[in-house]
C-alpha cells in the first residue's frame, strides 16, 4: 500500500472586503456583537462582474498547489470538488474545473458534505492514492455562500457569519511510510440534519412551489436554517472526540500536536477546543476574522496559510478537523 502527501497548496478569496460595519448598514447589527458571538471582523465576498464563481475560485486556488506541487496539471489523475454551493444543481464543479483547467478526461467527483467537506474529500483522494489507483489527486473547498444570503433582520444570525472563498491541496503517492497523511476519520448522525440545513429550492421544494405557497416573501425556505446553540454544543463534543480518535490510531498524544487546523466555524468553538486539549496560541492556526466560515474552503484556506507563513515544517504532526451539516464530522492526521 502507498502513502499519500500533500505536495502543493493554494487558496483564493475574492478582492472585495465586507466588515462587520457594511452589515450594519444592511441589517440591525454591529461590529462589537458579530465579534463577540463569532470572533469574525470581515469575510470577502464576490462581487457581482468580477468573474467569480464556485469552480472559478476553486480553478484560481488549484493553479497555485499545482504549481507549488511542482507538477503539470496533465499529471492530475483525479480531481475531487467539495462544496455546498455548486454554479449548477447539475453537473457539478469538479467537471467545470476539468474543462477549466483543460485536463483531457481526467475523471471528477463532487463531494457533498458542508464544514466537513475537505476532510471528506481528503479522505477520498487519500484512499484512491493508497490503493494505488491514482497517482495525483486534486482536492478543492471551494464556496460561493453571499449570493445566497438573508441580508435583512430575520437572517442577520446566520449571514453575518458566512463569506466566499476557496483552497486546494494536490496528494500525491509517496514511498515513505509513516510520513504524509497517517489516517482521516469520518462520522455522521443523520437525525440532526435539519438543525443546520437549507431546505429549498430543492426536489422538495422548487421554486414555483414555494411562491406559490409564500406569496408575501414569509418563512421562505431557500435561506438557511441553523439551531446556533444545539450546533455549538454537538460541535465541541464531536470535534475533541475525533481529534483524540485520529491521535489513538496512531499512537500519539495531544502533546504531539504541532499544529490544529480546526474547521473555521466559530472562533469560540476554536477557542473552546484549544482550552480542552491545553493548547497553546502557537499549536492551532485561525483565520476566521478576516474571512468568516467559508465551509468547505475553509480548512484548505487556513492550511494554507499556515503553511505560507512558516508555521506548518517538515516532520510536523498536523491535525484538521471539522464538524458541520449532516451532522457530519472527521479529521486528518498528517506527519509534515
Amino acid at each position: 500500500m502507498y502513502q499519500s502527501k500533500i505536495a502543493g497548496l493554494g487558496s483564493y478569496v475574492p478582492e472585495n472586503v465586507v466588515t462587520n460595519d457594511d452589515l450594519s448598514k444592511l441589517m440591525d447589527t454591529n461590529d462589537a456583537w458579530i465579534q463577540e458571538r463569532t470572533g469574525i471582523k470581515e469575510r470577502r465576498h464576490i462581487k457581482k462582474g468580477d468573474g467569480n464563481t464556485t469552480a472559478v475560485m476553486g480553478v484560481k486556488a488549484a493553479k497555485i498547489a499545482i504549481e507549488r506541487a511542482k507538477i503539470s496539471k496533465d499529471d492530475i489523475d483525479l480531481i475531487v470538488f467539495a462544496t455546498l454551493s455548486p454554479d449548477l444543481y447539475f453537473p457539478g464543479c469538479g467537471v467545470q474545473v476539468q474543462e477549466m483547467l483543460d485536463i483531457n478526461t481526467c475523471p471528477a467527483l463532487d463531494v457533498r458534505n458542508q464544514c466537513s467537506g475537505f476532510i471528506y474529500a481528503l479522505s477520498v483522494a487519500d484512499q484512491f492514492i493508497k490503493t494505488g489507483m491514482y497517482k495525483n489527486v486534486l482536492v478543492i473547498g471551494s464556496e460561493n455562500h453571499s449570493g445566497g444570503l438573508d441580508f435583512t433582520n430575520r437572517g442577520r444570525s446566520v449571514s453575518v457569519i458566512f463569506g466566499d472563498g476557496a483552497g486546494a491541496a494536490v496528494l500525491t503517492r509517496s514511498n515513505h511510510i509513516g510520513q504524509g497523511i497517517l489516517s482521516t476519520h469520518l462520522h455522521s448522525e443523520g437525525k440532526h440534519a435539519m438543525e443546520l440545513s437549507l431546505k429549498g429550492p430543492s426536489t422538495l421544494h422548487w421554486v414555483p412551489e414555494i411562491i406559490a405557497e409564500n406569496p408575501q416573501g414569509d418563512d421562505i425556505p431557500y435561506y438557511p436554517y441553523m439551531n446556533g446553540q444545539f450546533v455549538f454544543k454537538n460541535a465541541i463534543e464531536r470535534f475533541s472526540e475525533v481529534i483524540h480518535e485520529g491521535l489513538k490510531e496512531n499512537g500519539l498524544e495531544v502533546k504531539d500536536i504541532n499544529m490544529l487546523i480546526p474547521h473555521q466555524a466559530n472562533l469560540r468553538i476554536s477557542q473552546f477546543i484549544q482550552k480542552k486539549l491545553k493548547l497553546s496560541d502557537d499549536q492551532v492556526f485561525n483565520n476566521i476574522q478576516k474571512y468568516g466560515n467559508t465551509t468547505a474552503a475553509s480548512i484548505p484556506i487556513a492550511l494554507t496559510e499556515a503553511w505560507e507563513q512558516g508555521k506548518i515544517k517538515d516532520g510536523d504532526v498536523v491535525v484538521l478537523a471539522a464538524f458541520g451539516s449532516g451532522f457530519t464530522w472527521g479529521s486528518a492526521i498528517i506527519e509534515w
